[in-house]
């Protein structure tokens, strides 16, 4: 099927951002996305055309969800005032198309948890390893074989050598509690969204392994809580950089989120 997407839309921008893990690029400039048990090719037709490999039903089911397609980002990039903040208008451009997945929570929260301390190439080869040993092995449209992302059970239930398989390193033991702690019930992945964006990120940080980074990331990318604004070594460089540490957060609320992405990519992009 063929949709038209008006707003900020970037297929490459969104694959590269940092979000997502599981975007894989394919022929004539397409994505295959994997989401839950669904499996989407996306190809860019037209300047604002795209061809999906899936019925009406499915696309409006889960894939303009999954996409974030209610949401105007076009609005919440004129927000940004070029003379008050130059900086941060001159990066929205830049990086114009950007948009927040609504990713499974429970994906993304292991996502986040393999990312610690690692570069991109490495947490996309360990996410691939743990889907190849615990998901459920289909295939797309096109014959190819991809794998979904394995259920808490199906982690729960690998074994020293699957782990050690992932290359998960000492991670596997903050997976493997995770796992375990939601299969027994011990802990509710969708009753800690509950809350303001403080109580939410208090309650993460109580799980084995997950930090203020990763927790920040989950709000984000996990939760589409849209303000939550993750900290890591790039944007550490623009708060110092830009901004004397300064960053008026109430100013850009309740979209701090999205404006993060934009100034992580962008100085990311320009080094």
């Amino acid at each position: 099927m063929i949709i038209e997407i008006k707003d900020d839309f970037d297929l490459k921008k969104i694959a590269d951002s940092g979000q997502c893990f599981r975007w894989q690029p394919i022929e004539n400039d397409g994505y295959r996305i994997i989401h839950r048990d669904k499996c989407l090719c996306i190809y860019k037709k037209g300047e604002h055309s795209y061809e999906l490999d899936c019925t009406e039903d499915e696309y409006l089911s889960v894939w303009s969800t999954y996409l974030d397609l209610t949401e105007d980002y076009e609005s919440i990039r004129k927000r940004i005032d070029k003379v008050s903040d130059p900086f941060l208008y001159e990066a929205a451009e830049h990086e114009l198309g950007i948009r927040i997945l609504r990713q499974d929570p429970w994906e993304a929260l292991i996502s986040f948890i393999i990312s610690q301390n690692r570069n991109i190439p490495a947490i996309k080869a360990s996410i691939e390893k743990l889907c190849e040993k615990a998901g459920v092995c289909q295939e797309d449209k096109r014959g190819e074989v991809y794998y979904t992302f394995p259920t808490p059970q199906a982690i729960a239930d690998m074994n020293e050598e699957d782990m050690a398989y992932c290359k998960l390193g000492y991670r596997d033991k903050y997976i493997m509690r995770f796992a375990k702690s939601v299969v027994d019930k011990t802990i509710d992945l969708n009753g800690l969204n509950v809350g303001t964006d403080d109580e939410v990120l208090k309650g993460l940080t109580g799980i084995y392994g997950v930090g203020k980074k990763v927790a920040s990331c989950m709000l984000l990318f996990g939760f589409h809580r849209l303000d939550a604004f993750p900290i890591d070594v790039w944007i550490k460089r623009v708060l110092e950089s830009e901004y004397n540490n300064q960053y008026p957060f109430e100013l850009y609320s309740p979209y701090n989120g999205v404006y993060q992405q934009y100034m992580f990519a962008y100085y990311r992009n320009k080094q």
